[in-house]
């Protein structure tokens, strides 16, 4: 029987919004494993709406649920109407959108807060025993709402290759274990079910990051 998978979204474009390249990976490699996806994103606006050529923001506003039926091609549904009994797990690909638009990471670090619906379909999935896949900086998620739990955002030491390695010393701060990876490989907390990724949290080539949310995806299908 096909797994039933939710997939959460914030937006369209890595600096405001879900990076689309992480989406998309996400989507091939469930629709490859014969999952059935729906998608989700909360009905609101975005923090703010960044020009992707200068990376600076400008007076717009946007509509996170609008802008993610983009990447869905126009299929999908206000987070607030995510039922956790029909399905069977969940995952939330990355971009500065879970930073920005699912929580206040963006602005808080690890003092910040998450979307009200997000919260509660996170700990209601957990609850149920339901398998939870993160990549790239939507592991926070877990991290301010997990206490205790395994994770990865990639490597903890900072260089060019890991520009984002300071996120992983927040993990620590935050009371999780961080666990180094490549960014090919994937972190199981079979105790949490949660599955997480680094994705673009790494300089990498397209094909290692897709290949990583692969391993995330499997792994994430066989706890469900």
């Amino acid at each position: 029987m096909a797994k039933r998978v939710a997939v959460i979204l914030s937006g369209c474009g890595v600096y405001d919004g879900t990076e689309i390249h992480e989406a998309s990976a996400v989507l091939v490699h469930l629709s490859r494993a014969g999952a059935k996806v729906q998608m989700f994103a909360p009905d609101a606006d975005q923090m703010h709406v960044v020009n992707h050529c200068e990376g600076k923001p400008t007076g717009e506003k946007r509509n996170i649920l609008q802008e993610s039926a983009r990447i869905a091609r126009g299929d999908v549904t206000d987070l607030a109407k995510l039922d956790v009994s029909a399905f069977d797990a969940v995952i939330i690909p990355g971009g500065f959108g879970v930073a920005k638009n699912l929580s206040d990471w963006a602005v808080k670090n690890k003092n910040c807060t998450i979307q009200p619906h997000l919260e509660k379909l996170i700990k209601d999935f957990h609850k149920a025993g339901k398998p939870l896949g993160m990549c790239c900086i939507s592991p926070v998620l877990a991290a301010k709402l997990l206490p205790g739990c395994e994770l990865t955002v990639g490597q903890d030491k900072e260089c060019e290759k890991w520009p984002y390695a300071q996120t992983a010393g927040a993990m620590k701060d935050m009371g999780c274990k961080h666990v180094n990876k490549d960014v090919d490989e994937a972190h199981v907390d079979i105790k949490n079910k949660l599955v997480t990724t680094c994705a673009f949290m790494c300089n990498a080539p397209f094909h290692k990051v897709f290949d990583g949310i692969g391993v995330m995806v499997q792994e994430t299908l066989k706890l469900a």
